[in-house]
């Protein structure tokens, strides 16, 4: 399979070509931290490793995006971008978690939560079993009380490690590592065996934005 995968859901501006599979997959991939400026830097990151892979575009079998928690300005300029390709291209487009492509990075063979730093006290957290199979639904919940209902040695992943671990209290919780983005590997990897029709390209938003939309003043209009 031919695939293109993007992920701007968080810091990391990420894409990869996927070609082919077994032990003639071919994995061309470029990453950039940058934390803002997603959408200058996205289109032009995609030439090139379109490029670097000596495939065009046409060939594409398929698009995978990561479609949050993460950002609203990142998780809307890696969307928009998946699905106008998509629509060019005619290739069915697919949506990644970001908490399962989290947990697809570490190869650990065992249940982890995968957690991501969130606003105020909370986190964004999904548990997966040894296989990757979800054991719940993305959330965006308070890391204590996330952290008080684990089972007793859990093992943690990503940039909310440390905070879950620190609100909770509990001692016995193992931190695997703290990214605070996934492998865009990962993502193609989840996006080429993803089934069409139920990975919908739709934004998972877990809470709502911070800012509000303008209002009009009432009295300006008078």
């Amino acid at each position: 399979m031919r695939l293109l995968a993007i992920d701007t859901a968080l810091d990391a501006c990420s894409v990869a070509v996927h070609d082919g599979s077994g032990d003639a997959l071919r994995l061309t991939s470029a990453s950039e931290v940058l934390g803002r400026g997603h959408a200058e830097r996205l289109m032009g990151m995609i030439g090139e490793v379109m490029a670097e892979a000596s495939l065009p575009f046409a060939a594409l079998d398929r698009i995978a995006v990561t479609v949050g928690p993460g950002s609203f300005t990142g998780l809307r300029v890696g969307l928009s971008a998946a699905r106008g390709i998509a629509l060019v291209v005619g290739a069915p487009a697919v949506g990644i978690g970001t908490l399962a492509a989290l947990a697809a990075t570490l190869s650990a063979g065992e249940p982890v939560h995968a957690v991501l730093a969130a606003k105020g006290g909370e986190i964004y957290a999904q548990g997966f079993a040894a296989d990757g199979t979800p054991l719940d639904a993305p959330q965006a919940v308070d890391a204590a009380a996330y952290g008080a209902a684990l089972p007793l040695g859990s093992a943690l992943y990503g940039s909310g490690a440390a905070k879950l671990v620190a609100a909770s209290g509990r001692e016995d919780l193992r931190i695997l590592g703290e990214p605070g983005w996934p492998d865009i590997a990962a993502v193609a990897l989840l996006g080429a065996a993803a089934e069409i029709g139920s990975h919908p390209p739709e934004p998972l938003y877990l809470r709502p934005p911070d800012a509000a939309p303008a209002r009009r003043d009432l009295r300006l209009l008078a």
